[in-house]
């Protein structure tokens, strides 16, 4: 495809709508007020959905459809367990065990079970619970998606620490974690610095950077976002090793003439090598410097760490900048030029940059670059990690992580009689790494998929099969329900966002706290989140600490979050203004900072070694547009011409360089193990790099992680190619 979205996308919409009911049953769905399952970037609520956080109608994608799509599908079959047992399943593909229908009933197996069978939710819980009460609180972990609730999440962090532990953690651990710790350490706040709005004031002479970002697949929406900016007389520069169509041009359906002939995205396309943003940036960097673009005035006012950040970018070699990144000095002076130009700019990135050993540090020298400029503290100008599932964002704020603020904590205490445990929590990887090493023996996952989620697949595999208990709250069937089991596994199914019996709320990634009604279940069986982490809480906790009978109330839930959560006290009232909010504090349009000395703190930042060669290539792992996290809803990826997931993508160059031709089947070989019968497909992507599917590709990956989020390096791994 030459461009992203268009008529293929409508097209898809409709046979979608066609598989699960028609037009009519789909447009109800997606219009009923509750927010978009999918990313965090705002639509729906109680503006109804299809309208994101502006107002603005219709905004509707791909990804929303998928998600829906799932939930609105058929039970699971009677007998689908009959004729599918483990070693069947294992040979499924996500796509299939996602298309094998809603769960509706609790499942359960032991070890010497060779497939699900049907229990009652009393024995669940009972199960649960015993395993609780005879384990060691240090040897649980609870581990929360960005599906679920800040109702759910509130409860069950609460559950984990009444229990006795702060192994508590989310999936922002294995996403942005990375961005909520150099956000942290810049401006005192972990999240984006502007909301939606401030993407609208943008205009002619502004500049939009989208670095290690593919919205065009993985955020659509945005791209009608960028497509009004660019008719305002906006640029845009992209930074990203590999090209993708849909972010050099994207035909927004909902515009009759962008759908006819697209939308030029693209002013400048940057392909550096991958993990080498840092050398880009530092070129930037240095250009505004050598042009005296930097906003001086604000530096001296709002900003510590100048001289030596400064110092840093001086003394960087131009010939070590362009031979680490591979972007020529021209092209990145030409995009320094462009930059200094600039009226306004807002920074955007993704797992592009969060997903490297020195994922904090990338995040850091991106705000460098905006704050030479004074592109902070100011309406229409910022920074924006753009995060993935709908209320990731929204489950850290209200406590799911292994270490929570001093505020919370004492609020926790004053105000709900819970008393934290002092021994520090474990983040995510080191849950998994725990259970290898047998020093953990329950685990509970409220939706998500943490073994498809892990590198390392086979380690993974067996860090969860060597738990005694392995619990899981999800709608429809994936591979840690496969692959992931532990000596015993139950599956408890669960009600989708718009099933719920109560209101649920959601926070997207510009800090808005959105209202969802819920609706009616479109199965019997399935229980809220809320009704289930209740009924486990209530009998685990012999002190009775807390009324979980009241708990059962969303509207419970939500006072005691607004007694806790910094900035959510209007959540209390919400029930009955219907007035969704902006979280204070988090979003700066004046230059004052919830830092230590009031002031946005440069860093100084270095350039990370060029890995590879000697055979070796760069690894990038990527999502396709089918496909949502570890959710595959096609096998087939349109905007980068593939029709399977089995594939590793390389430049041309390489291809002929290592004598092989395309649709060649090969084995690649990574640091953590290998994967045989690929094929070997062409694409734009720098030389020396590779391109892989997420997570098919992540047995070949290490379990390196960020020293300072601890997220995992996905990307930038080394592997070979075995003809």
């Amino acid at each position: 495809m030459k461009a992203g979205g268009g008529f293929p996308a409508i097209f898809y919409l409709l046979r979608k709508a066609r598989d699960v009911g028609g037009i009519r049953a789909m447009y109800r769905a997606m219009r009923s007020r509750n927010a978009c399952k999918t990313c965090a970037l705002g639509m729906g609520g109680q503006l109804g959905g299809m309208v994101n956080e502006t107002g603005h109608f219709p905004e509707v994608c791909k990804k929303s459809v998928q998600a829906m799509a799932a939930d609105m599908q058929g039970a699971i079959a009677e007998d689908f367990f009959d004729h599918s047992d483990f070693d069947r399943l294992s040979r499924s593909t996500p796509r299939e065990l996602e298309a094998s229908g809603r769960l509706t009933r609790p499942l359960y197996a032991g070890p010497l079970d060779t497939t699900y069978r049907e229990i009652t939710w009393d024995e669940s819980i009972s199960r649960i619970n015993a395993k609780l009460t005879g384990t060691h609180p240090d040897e649980a972990f609870f581990y929360v998606s960005g599906r679920s609730s800040n109702e759910a999440g509130f409860l069950i962090q609460l559950l984990g620490r009444i229990y006795g532990t702060n192994n508590v953690n989310n999936c922002s651990y294995y996403c942005h974690q990375a961005s909520g710790v150099g956000l942290a350490s810049v401006t005192g706040s972990g999240t984006a610095t502007i909301v939606l709005d401030d993407l609208e004031r943008l205009g002619r002479g502004d500049v939009f950077f989208l670095i290690g970002a593919n919205p065009a697949s993985n955020h659509p929406r945005l791209m009608t976002t960028l497509d009004r900016f660019k008719r305002r007389g906006g640029k845009v520069i992209v930074i990203n090793p590999l090209r993708e169509a849909g972010l050099v041009r994207f035909k927004v359906p909902s515009r009759p003439r962008s759908l006819l002939f697209g939308t030029r995205i693209a002013d400048v396309y940057i392909q550096p090598h991958v993990g080498s943003d840092i050398a880009v940036l530092t070129g930037i960097a240095k250009r505004i410097v050598d042009l005296g673009q930097t906003d001086d005035d604000f530096i001296a006012s709002a900003t510590e760490g100048w001289d030596d950040f400064l110092a840093g970018v001086r003394e960087a070699e131009w010939s070590d900048i362009v031979e680490r990144c591979g972007v020529s000095r021209a092209t990145i002076e030409a995009t320094g030029d462009l930059y200094a130009a600039a009226g306004s700019a807002v920074f955007a990135w993704a797992m592009g940059i969060t997903h490297h050993r020195h994922g904090v540090e990338n995040v850091r020298m991106i705000a460098n670059v905006a704050l030479m400029r004074g592109m902070v503290g100011r309406p229409g100008a910022g920074l924006l990690p753009i995060r993935g599932h709908s209320n990731v964002q929204g489950i850290g704020s209200v406590g799911v992580t292994p270490g929570l603020k001093k505020a919370v904590m004492r609020s926790l205490e004053s105000e709900m009689g819970v008393t934290v445990p002092e021994k520090p929590g474990l983040d995510t990887m080191g849950c998994i790494v725990a259970a290898e090493e047998g020093r953990m023996r329950i685990g509970l996952c409220l939706g998500g998929n943490l073994f498809g989620s892990n590198p390392d697949s086979s380690f993974a595999a067996k860090a969860l099969r060597s738990v005694d208990l392995m619990v899981y709250l999800s709608t429809t069937l994936n591979t840690g329900h496969v692959m992931g089991r532990g000596k015993e596994t139950i599956v408890l199914p669960v009600l989708a966002r718009d099933e719920e019996p109560e209101p649920t709320t959601q926070e997207s990634m510009f800090n808005y706290v959105r209202l969802s009604d819920g609706g009616p279940p479109r199965h019997d069986g399935p229980r809220s989140e809320v009704s289930v982490i209740a009924s486990i809480g209530r009998q685990i906790d012999s002190e009775g600490v807390l009324d979980w009978a009241a708990m059962r109330g969303h509207g419970s839930i939500r006072d005691a979050i607004s007694k806790v959560i910094p900035g959510y006290g209007a959540i209390a009232e919400v029930d009955e203004s219907k007035e969704e909010f902006h979280i204070a504090g988090r979003t700066f349009h004046e230059p004052n900072f919830p830092t230590r000395s009031g002031r946005a703190k440069f860093h100084s930042v270095a350039m990370p070694g060029l890995q590879g060669g000697n055979g070796w290539l760069r690894l990038m792992t990527v999502r396709s547009e089918g496909q949502f996290n570890t959710v595959v809803y096609e096998e087939e990826d349109l905007y980068r011409g593939q029709v399977r997931r089995d594939v590793v993508m390389l430049n041309p160059a390489d291809i002929e360089r290592l004598g092989l031709v395309p649709d060649q089947l090969v084995e690649v070989e990574g640091q953590s193990g290998s994967v045989g019968s690929i094929r070997v497909r062409p694409i734009d992507v720098t030389p020396g790099n590779a391109v892989m599917y997420f997570p098919e590709a992540n047995v070949l990956l290490p379990r390196s992680v960020d020293p300072l989020s601890q997220t995992p390096a996905f990307k930038g791994g080394l592997v070979r190619i075995k003809a």
